[in-house]
């Protein structure tokens, strides 16, 4: 009996006899009634071999041999060389050393060899400028001896060499690396190894440069986004020198490609040296963070700092962008002992974030080779990444700290990434000093600071807070008149810190210039006024302690403490006429109190004051002051649930309490002593 699979394949039922042919593959199916009588017979786990023939056991089916991961290699690509004397780190030998090794450990043989063709025109065009694709094809002219003299300056300039076999190394190159990126995005495979040079990440959309002259892993998503379904394409490149000055880019040409596109996030740890490493200059900086619907897309020497850079920076960002492609611009030059890049990244290394980039897309992902330019180095940190691909562990690491430099930038990194994605924990990068036991954080000193003002100037008292998760995270910010509980006319004032202003004297390092830094505090003004009309005052302070652990949302926070309050305080005390008025951020925590304890807030409330800045209005409120230039203004949508809507003449956020006191001040007093009508 012959069945068929699904792509036509004959499968022989048992007592049929398969031909092997010289590589193990099957020839051809044949009927044979017995092999015993032969003398040629061996026995083997699958059945009997005799005489060329493999007589397949009935309780072992035979299926065609089925990869989940392909390889793209030609040796065609090694023909772009340098003149000969000439010696170069981009050297053809790259990808055999890289061959050879996955060869010589296995990987290979269980990989499928994918066939694959030159780039086209139409593909590299989705990348490249037209006058760039000109530029390439007119290398393969044949030149004089002296004609390659009189260009190498002008290519040297640019870190490029040329031969008349360049072109169809680039060509192949890049056409390598969009047949492995399609072959995982049409599902043919769950993982690809492109083994290809010359390399691509530096070849921006005009220009060849760095050794590089089509972008592969650029165009390859590009045409992965073309002819497939998938969109979201995650490009990591991890080319150099970790991120000596920053996380974000320096694959200088791969982010120049995608610097104004949300759909392909493109994350780059290289070194940058204040823009004086190759390729030199503020693109790839710390606050190179894309352009336009790109914003926010375009994102340590040792195994320590990467891996650091990786859990807080790269992994978070990842997650939160969801990708349905992961594509690794695998250059190898911050391997240990690389001649070019002087680090200390070890094949252990390389594999810890091959396997964490694995989780992503469901598994889908492609490496390309880029750099790397010692051969033992590269093709040792190539085969740990092609053990990743065919489900290897990764080995053992020994314990790890990112030194304190690696530690800082990846810090900085979050605090610029942390404007974008919602998964940056600034907190957990914040660098471990050894002083850090002697630390006191600039939020308490504040706090501190407040509380004796309050205190030795209006005479105010801290509010004690009977739970504990409560008092760990609001604990002295929470002040109140003498006569809180006596008082008839309440006040509560919601705010968060003061407007601190700092004059640093160098952005990296963040050395504060202290005789120029100050705290800018309007709320004292509105506080002054409560005390002259003899007012109780709750004054609330809704910035949170920072705490070790995973933080709630804001609206969390002032959720908690707004009903704390309200249910141990303020409606104990024997105020008759309360006041709610918030500011800025505090604004939320009275939005909440609202949301929480509506009927509460309706039988007890007179007032309820928001000087909003520019964000969002509120609604539900008796009167709300923004900005003359709010946006609400030329959109149009102001709402009866608005309450009333005050423009005031001012545009900066942190004075308009200033502008509103006035305003306040009356429409209180109006609300205290409403005007009697004649008989």
């Amino acid at each position: 009996m012959v069945s068929e699979t699904t792509d036509g394949a004959r499968i022989p039922g048992a007592g049929e006899i398969v031909r092997m042919d010289g590589d193990g593959g099957v020839d051809g199916i044949q009927s044979r009634p017995s092999l015993r009588s032969s003398s040629h017979s061996l026995n083997g786990p699958l059945g009997s071999i005799e005489a060329g023939f493999l007589l397949r056991a009935s309780s072992v089916p035979l299926v065609p041999p089925t990869y989940t991961v392909g390889y793209v290699y030609e040796a065609a690509m090694m023909s772009h060389s340098p003149d000969e004397g000439d010696e170069h780190p981009e050297q053809p030998q790259r990808i055999v050393a890289v061959h050879n090794a996955l060869l010589k450990h296995g990987c290979l043989g269980a990989m499928k060899r994918l066939p694959f063709r030159r780039a086209q025109r139409e593909a590299v065009l989705l990348v490249h400028t037209e006058q760039h694709w000109r530029m390439v094809l007119a290398l393969k002219v044949p030149l004089t001896r002296q004609e390659i003299i009189d260009s190498k300056a002008f290519y040297e300039h640019d870190s490029l060499y040329v031969s008349p076999q360049t072109t169809e190394s680039a060509l192949l190159s890049c056409g390598g690396v969009i047949e492995a990126a399609l072959s995982v995005a049409r599902g043919d495979l769950k993982k690809t190894f492109a083994i290809v040079r010359p390399p691509g990440h530096h070849a921006e959309p005009d220009r060849p440069m760095g050794f590089c002259f089509f972008n592969n892993v650029a165009v390859a998503a590009r045409v992965v986004q073309q002819m497939t379904p998938i969109k979201r394409i995650l490009i990591l490149d991890w080319w150099k020198k970790y991120i000596l000055r920053l996380i974000q880019d320096s694959g200088n040409g791969t982010q120049r490609a995608f610097n104004d596109d949300s759909s392909v996030l493109y994350i780059s740890l290289h070194r940058y040296e204040g823009g004086r490493f190759y390729p030199t200059g503020p693109f790839g900086s710390m606050t190179s963070c894309g352009e336009g619907r790109g914003l926010g897309y375009s994102s340590g020497t040792t195994d320590a700092d990467y891996i650091h850079a990786f859990q807080q920076i790269v992994m978070p960002i990842a997650t939160e962008f969801a990708p349905e492609l992961v594509i690794i611009s695998a250059g190898f030059d911050a391997a240990d002992g690389d001649i070019l890049g002087e680090c200390c990244v070890t094949p252990a290394g390389y594999a810890h974030m091959t396997y964490m980039l694995s989780t992503l897309a469901g598994g889908k992902l492609v490496v390309a080779l880029e750099g790397g330019y010692t051969l033992e180095s590269l093709s040792n940190c190539a085969l740990a990444v092609g053990r990743m691909l065919l489900g290897y562990a990764p080995p053992e690491l020994p314990p790890l700290v990112a030194s304190e430099v690696e530690a800082l930038t990846v810090w900085l990194v979050a605090k610029e990434q942390s404007k974008y994605w919602k998964n940056i924990n600034i907190k957990a990068c914040e660098p471990k000093e050894d002083f850090e036991e002697l630390a006191f954080p600039v939020p308490e000193l504040l706090k501190a600071h407040r509380q004796d003002y309050m205190y030795r100037n209006f005479d105010m008292l801290e509010v004690p807070l009977m739970y504990d998760d409560v008092r760990e995270k609001f604990s002295a910010q929470i002040m109140c008149s003498k006569d809180l509980l006596d008082n008839e006319v309440l006040v509560v004032f919601a705010h968060e810190f003061g407007n601190l202003r700092v004059e640093i004297s160098d952005r990296l390092t963040c050395d504060i210039q202290l005789e120029s830094s100050y705290i800018i505090d309007v709320s004292k003004q509105l506080v002054h006024w409560v005390q002259q009309e003899h007012y109780g005052l709750l004054d609330i302070n809704l910035f949170p302690s920072l705490l070790p652990y995973p933080q709630k949302s804001s609206e969390q926070y002032a959720r908690e403490i707004m009903a704390y309050l309200w249910d141990n305080y303020i409606l104990l005390s024997a105020a008759k006429h309360i006041i709610l008025i918030g500011h800025g951020p505090g604004v939320v925590g009275i939005s909440e109190l609202l949301e929480g304890r509506t009927a509460g807030v309706m039988r007890h409330v007179k007032l309820v004051v928001q000087v909003v800045g520019h964000t969002k209005i509120p609604l539900k409120h008796s009167l709300v002051i923004v900005p003359h230039d709010h946006a609400i203004r030329h959109e149009g949508k102001i709402l009866k649930r608005h309450g009333r809507l005050v423009f005031a003449e001012e545009s900066k956020p942190i004075l308009l309490m200033l502008r509103a006191l006035p305003l306040i001040q009356t429409h209180v007093r109006n609300v205290l002593t409403p005007m009697t009508v004649p008989e």
